[in-house]
């Protein structure tokens, strides 16, 4: 490289540093480029370091080795813009020389660079001169404004007064004497112990580097330090420049947090010479205008926005305002403008608003189409936006709502107590939202309107008071209607009374009341007779039934909340605080009484009695009301066993029965599978033979844990259900069967009588079913004889008749049991195909002591003649009854005197002892 390029390079330098170059004789200048590391300097520079003549390469060497320091310092970012530094150098003869070089930062054609200075360091001085320079030496270093401390051995000896300062200490004695290491921060010590340990001759300058420094008082800052290799006392020690740069950091990260903000804002920044022309335009002006930085540069500012600005006149009226811009494609920018005033011009900030006014205008349009009241309210509480729907709720014009406080307004919770703060209030002055609260308002006109009013913060991050938005919605009739639905979900809509789920509610109410001592007692109200009324009337006049003896139990009661309607005919009626069963019992009857009191529909008289269970729950009862409604329900079933029309209170023992009916009935299900059920056989005595003519089949139940089970117990459990279908079919086959093989065993003409349930009279496959029973066991039709009691045929004359004259077709025998029960007339007797009769068992009982027994039995059996029918007396216990049933004419006897029911395999025995006290006179 040239001499005279090197010089016109050094021609360019800053006017500073030229005028620095011209008044230092032995001076040289230089630059080095970052970028690719290039190393210029101007003539001279080889006459600097002694080495006149030498190959360039050489000089760029021995220069790069002196300015490397401060190279380092620059890309690290650690030194000021400018930097001085003395370094000690050898001359070709080993002469030790030093220079004193400057340099600073700047960028040439578009490039960041060092350009600088060398000045060959003044020789040595003598010794009176020295001690001249040394005294000023130390007046310049007690002057100096930046920290200057000497330390050796690890401890410091020497602090200036600026160091003083800095170390926030109240003399040099809090600093000199203790360790280095006290006033560094132990994540910059190793670092500064490392620099150190390079400096190992006298003179070497550690490069420039940062360190965080503890304060005497324990704060910490930020300093750059540069440590120079001297003598203490004739003692190697470090002499350490601390300059604090926390302040320039600080700055230094402000300016680059300025720098990204504009380059990342989405606000357009702009800045402008005094005349307007671009200068800066960032990439969100870029984004918002459409023009790039290298096309907007240079340019009007007018033009490139297409709109007239003038920053001077804008100042004077508040430096803000709002402007319709243009884009680069011609649409139209919504902006607002701020400007401020800079050294070389004006800097302008253009929001976009375009997309919030269209965003207000569309958010506007739709608020005016909602049918929900909306309001904006601002800090100070007064409306400032209403659209159309909530002046139409509230009951006002839209211009008396502006300026108005809601938070005056008086609105009511579902108690009708005044609301203790507004909802918009609260979130007014908290922040915290308020959703779907539910409140009554009272319009000027005296109505009012039911609303349910959310209030949420338009300015969440701002602290309060804060403008809020409030909507609303006119629940009125929803709310009127929900409450109706509510109703309907508690209460019976026959009846107005409160149905099941109501009644559970209040019960648990009641029994879950705290402080409660007294018992609540609970009815369980069925009406007696009410299907037959339903069924033969309609369920029109059913329906009235029930609302009028609903209306008698809320009037004794005196009040709607203790009476319920359980559902179909079954009430609840709550007694409160009541432990006294007599009253109870008391109150029973009075209910009773008023039900059964006439009541006339349609021209109609109709009585209705009814079966009350009560149950009494005392304090701390651990049943549910479930439990407690179906304790009551089982006394009611026992009311209606003890004859309908009455009173029963429960106990544990009724429980334990109704259990184990349930559990009965459950296993009689499956009786049959498991082989439970099986037939006894009790036989009939022919008394004019004196002969065992029949046997009539009599089912039986064995339980595998209660043992026998009373048909008494288990075969209305049937007829209440279907089983007795499937059970009925099942003893007609086996009974069928069984005694078809005994005939045949025994070759005896000998009889079998079945017993028919009401049910099975209303089975329309019962005749076909008699038939393939029949023809399945080859017993003839005339051997069985089917027997209906006489309640069975008065329950539905008509189909009773309808299905024995079917059964009378496939040729079986029919007869009535128990005799004497049902109140048949003889008319109803002749219309049915029966053939004989048999006499029930209570007018058996005293024919051998009593004449109006004996009258009576003698009468039947003449009525029983007269239309040919046999008659058989069951329920003969001894010798004397049968003598004079002989004496009467009775046709034949049944009972355990003549022979106990018994399996099919012990029948033969009992036949004959039948038959042999049957010729006992």
């Amino acid at each position: 490289m040239g001499e005279s390029y090197r010089l016109e390079d050094a021609a360019r330098l800053d006017e500073e540093l030229r005028d620095l170059v011209r008044e230092i004789s032995r001076a040289a200048a230089w630059s080095y480029r970052f970028s690719d590391g290039e190393l210029t300097w101007s003539a001279g520079m080889a006459g600097l370091l002694q080495i006149e003549g030498a190959d360039p390469e050489v000089i760029r060497q021995r220069l790069g080795d002196l300015i490397s320091p401060m190279v380092r310092s620059a890309q690290a970012r650690q030194a000021p813009e400018s930097q001085s530094v003395e370094e000690l150098f050898y001359t070709p003869s080993g002469e030790a020389r030093s220079a004193f070089l400057r340099c600073t930062r700047t960028r040439y054609r578009g490039k960041d660079c060092l350009v600088g200075i060398a000045v060959e360091a003044i020789p040595p001085l003598s010794d009176e001169l020295d001690r001249d320079v040394a005294d000023r030496y130390r007046r310049l270093i007690e002057m100096n404004p930046d920290a200057v401390c000497v330390h050796q051995d690890g401890a410091i000896v020497y602090v200036n007064p600026a160091g003083v300062r800095m170390m926030r200490a109240s003399s040099a004695d809090d600093i000199v004497g203790h360790p280095i290491t006290k006033f560094v921060a132990e994540k910059s010590r190793p670092s500064l112990f490392s620099r150190l340990s390079v400096a190992n001759e006298p003179g070497t300058t550690t490069e420039p580097a940062e360190a965080e420094m503890i304060r005497v008082d324990g704060s910490r800052m930020l300093v750059e330090s540069v440590a120079v290799r001297t003598s203490w006392h004739g003692r190697p020690a470090f002499q350490v420049i601390l300059h604090d740069v926390t302040a320039q950091r600080a700055a230094e990260a402000a300016l680059r947090y300025q720098a990204a903000l504009v380059e990342h804002v989405s606000n357009a920044i702009i800045a402008t010479s005094w005349d307007g022309e671009v200068t800066s335009w960032n990439p969100a002006a870029e984004q918002i205008y459409g023009y790039s930085s290298d096309q907007a540069h240079g340019r009007p500012v007018t033009e490139v926005v297409a709109a007239s600005i003038d920053p001077a006149t804008l100042l004077t009226v508040g430096g803000t305002t709002e402007a319709k811009h243009r884009h680069a494609d011609g649409s139209p920018v919504l902006v607002r403008i701020s400007a401020a005033e800079m050294s070389d011009g004006y800097v302008l900030v253009c929001t976009d608003e375009t997309a919030r006014r269209t965003a207000e205008q569309r958010y506007a349009t739709v608020v005016n189409l909602l049918d929900e009241g909306v309001l904006i309210i601002d800090k100070a509480g007064r409306i400032v936006t209403a659209n159309p729907a909530a002046a139409n709720i509230l009951g006002f014009r839209e211009d008396e709502l502006l300026g108005a406080s809601p938070e005056t307004w008086e609105t009511f919770d579902e108690e009708g107590e005044p609301l203790p703060v507004a909802p918009s209030l609260h979130t007014r002055f908290t922040g915290e939202p308020e959703n779907r609260r539910v409140a009554r308002f009272e319009r000027a006109d005296g109505s009012s309107v039911w609303l349910a009013i959310s209030a949420q913060s338009l300015t969440p991050e701002d602290s309060p008071p804060h403008r809020t938005m409030v909507s609303f919605t006119d629940i009125t009739e929803p709310r009127a209607f929900r409450k109706q639905l509510e109703r309907e979900a508690t209460h019976d809509p026959l009846t107005g009374l409160a149905n099941r789920t109501m009644v559970l509610r209040r019960l648990q109410a009641a029994m879950s009341e705290p402080g409660r001592t007294m018992p609540t007692g609970v009815m369980f109200i069925d009406l007696d007779k009410f299907k037959i009324i339903n069924d033969s009337l309609g369920h029109v006049v059913g329906d009235e039934v029930l609302r009028v003896a609903g209306e008698r139990l809320r009037a004794v009661m005196r009040s709607d909340e203790h009476v319920g309607r359980h559902g179909g005919d079954e009430f609840v009626v709550l007694v409160h605080e009541e432990a006294d069963a007599p009253r109870l019992h008391a109150l029973a009857d009075r209910l009773r009484r008023r039900l059964t009191e006439p009541i006339m529909i349609e021209g109609r008289q109709l009585h209705v009695d009814a079966s009350i269970g009560i149950v009494l729950v005392p304090s701390g009862d651990p049943r549910t009301p479930e439990d407690v409604l179906r304790d009551a329900d089982v006394a009611m079933y026992e009311a209606k066993t003890r004859g309908r029309g009455r009173v029963a209170f429960f106990d544990v023992q009724l429980r334990e029965r109704l259990q184990r009916y349930l559990e009965l009935e459950q296993d009689l299900r499956a009786a049959v599978d498991h082989g439970e059920l099986w037939l006894a056989y009790q036989p009939i005595v022919n008394l004019h033979s004196n002969r065992v003519a029949a046997v009539e089949g009599l089912l039986r139940w064995t339980h595998p844990r209660h043992g026998t089970v009373s048909p008494e117990e288990f075969i209305p459990m049937a007829e209440e259900s279907d089983l007795i279908h499937s059970i009925g079919a099942w003893v007609l086959s086996t009974a069928v069967e069984q005694i078809a093989t005994y005939r045949d065993k025994f070759d005896l003409d000998l009889r079998l009588k079945a017993n028919l349930s009401v049910r099975q009279l209303e089975d329309p496959e019962l005749p076909q079913a008699v038939d393939d029973a029949l023809r399945a066991s080859g017993l003839p039709a005339k051997a069985l004889s089917l027997e209906i009691t006489e309640s069975a045929l008065m329950h539905d004359p008509a189909t009773a008749a309808r299905m024995l004259q079917e059964l009378r077709r496939y040729g079986v025998r029919l007869a009535i049991d128990d005799f004497g029960t049902g109140y048949s007339s003889l008319a109803q007797l002749l219309r049915l195909p029966l053939d004989s009769l048999k006499i029930d068992r209570s007018f058996i009982n005293d024919i051998a002591r009593s004449r109006d027994s004996e009258a009576l039995v003698t009468s039947i059996m003449a009525m029983a003649h007269a239309v040919d029918l046999g008659v058989i007396a069951e329920g003969v216990e001894n010798a004397s009854q049968l003598a004079v049933l002989r004496r009467l004419g009775c046709d034949q006897a049944q009972g355990y005197y003549l022979g106990r029911p018994t399996p099919v395999h012990e029948l033969a025995g009992t036949i004959e002892v039948a038959n042999r006290r049957a010729i006992i006179e």
